[in-house]
C-alpha cells in the first residue's frame, strides 16, 4: 500500500500495450522490466489489458497462458505485484446480441476474462467497457448511422438481452473473489453507456446484488451530465457498495501532471469515502490507440522498446510525475 495515500496506486499498462502476448517469451521480458522499474516507483500494482482472441481460440488455452505469464513474473521477483485487468467486449463477443448462440459465447468469453483476473491478481477487478461491444456503432438497413433518441431507443432490447449473462456473470465473478467493474466511456468512442448513471441504472436491474462501476476521470469530464449530478452518482454509487474502482486520467489520455483533471471531485467527493485502489491511466500514443483516439500528441518513450529521444519525457517520467501529482493533490 503506498504509504502516503494510504491505498494501493496502479499503474495502466496501455502506457506500453494494449496485448500482453503472454506466448511471447521475448515480450515477457520487456513486460518484467517495465513492472520492476515502476515497482521501484512506489507503484503497488498494476492494470493490464486482456486482448481479444479470434472466435475459435479455446478460452481455457487463453487462461493456461496467463497462468504461465504469472508464474514467469513470480520467477522474476515480482510476486508481491497486484493486478486487475481491462476487458472490453467485442462484435463476436457481445452479450446484448438478440441472438442467444452469440449471448452465451459472450458469457464464455467473459468467464474466461474473470478467470484470467483471478490468475493475475487473485481477489481483484475485472474492469471496462464490457456491456455494448466498445467501439461498435448501430446502423439501420441502409448504412445510417444511430444517433440521439434513435440510439438510446435501440438500446434498451439490448440492455434486456445482457440481463440474463449478467446475472450468471456477475455470480461467477463473485464465487471467484472477482469485482466486476463497468467503465461507462465517451460517446465518441463506443455506443453507451456513457455515463456513470447509465451503468448504475443497467446494474440496479439485476437480479444479483453485486456488480458494480469504475469513475474515470477524463470519462466524466468529456461525458457526463455536470458536477452535481456527478457528485449524486458517486453518493449513489457508494451507497449501494458498486464504487469498485476510480481511474486518474487526463481528458487527452496523456500525461497526468498538469492536466485537466477535476481534483476537487477527488478530493472532496471520493476520498472521503472510497477506499479501493486508485489507477493512473495513460494511453501512449503506439497502436492502436494512436489511430483509434486520433492522437496528435508525440509518443512518450517506452524504455527497453524504444530509442531513447533527448529533451521529450519517457514512459517512466510521466509515471514518476503522475504519482507525485497523485500524491499532492491528495494530500
Amino acid at each position: 500500500m503506498n504509504a502516503t495515500l494510504g491505498r494501493d496506486v496502479f499503474f495502466s499498462f496501455f502506457m506500453f500495450t494494449a496485448d500482453l502476448r503472454p506466448q511471447d517469451t521475448r515480450y515477457t521480458g520487456v513486460l518484467i522490466d517495465h513492472l520492476k522499474a515502476l515497482t521501484d516507483m512506489g507503484y503497488d500494482g498494476f492494470d493490464v489489458h486482456i486482448a481479444a482472441q479470434p472466435a475459435g481460440v479455446d478460452h481455457k488455452l487463453e487462461v493456461d497462458c496467463y497462468s504461465g505469464l504469472k508464474t514467469a513474473f513470480e520467477r522474476a521477483g515480482l510476486g508481491e505485484a497486484k493486478f486487475t485487468t481491462n476487458v472490453g467486449t467485442t462484435r463476436t463477443f457481445d452479450p446484448t446480441s438478440p441472438y442467444e448462440e452469440q449471448r452465451g459465447q459472450a458469457l464464455s468469453y467473459l468467464k474466461s476474462r474473470v478467470d484470467i483476473t483471478r490468475v493475475l491478481g487473485g481477489d481483484s477487478i475485472m474492469s471496462g467497457p464490457f456491456i455494448y461491444p466498445y467501439g461498435v456503432f448501430p446502423v439501420t438497413d441502409t448504412d445510417e448511422p444511430i444517433w440521439s433518441d434513435a440510439l438510446q431507443d435501440w438500446m434498451r432490447p439490448r440492455y434486456d438481452a445482457a440481463r440474463s449473462v449478467f446475472e450468471e456473470l456477475v455470480e461467477y465473478a463473485e464465487a471467484r473473489e472477482v469485482k466486476l467493474a463497468v467503465e461507462p466511456v465517451k460517446s465518441w468512442e463506443t455506443p453507451p453507456p456513457n455515463m456513470v448513471s447509465e451503468v448504475l441504472d443497467f446494474l440496479e436491474g439485476l437480479e444479483h446484488a453485486q456488480g458494480g462501476v469504475t469513475i474515470d476521470t477524463a470519462q466524466v469530464v468529456m461525458e457526463s451530465q455536470g458536477p452535481s449530478v456527478l457528485k449524486e452518482n458517486i453518493a449513489r454509487a457508494v451507497g449501494q457498495h458498486r464504487l469498485y474502482y476510480v481511474h486518474i486520467s487526463a481528458p487527452d489520455r496523456g500525461a497526468v501532471k498538469d492536466s485537466w483533471i477535476p481534483w476537487d471531485v477527488i478530493s472532496n467527493e471520493i476520498e472521503p469515502v472510497y477506499r479501493g485502489p486508485y489507477l493512473i491511466e495513460v494511453f501512449n500514443a503506439i497502436p492502436p490507440f494512436d489511430s483509434s483516439m486520433r492522437m496528435a500528441r508525440r509518443r512518450f518513450w517506452r524504455p527497453g522498446e524504444d530509442d531513447p529521444v533527448p529533451g521529450r519525457d519517457s514512459a517512466y517520467d510521466v509515471a514518476r510525475a503522475a504519482l507525485e501529482e497523485l500524491r499532492q493533490r491528495t494530500a
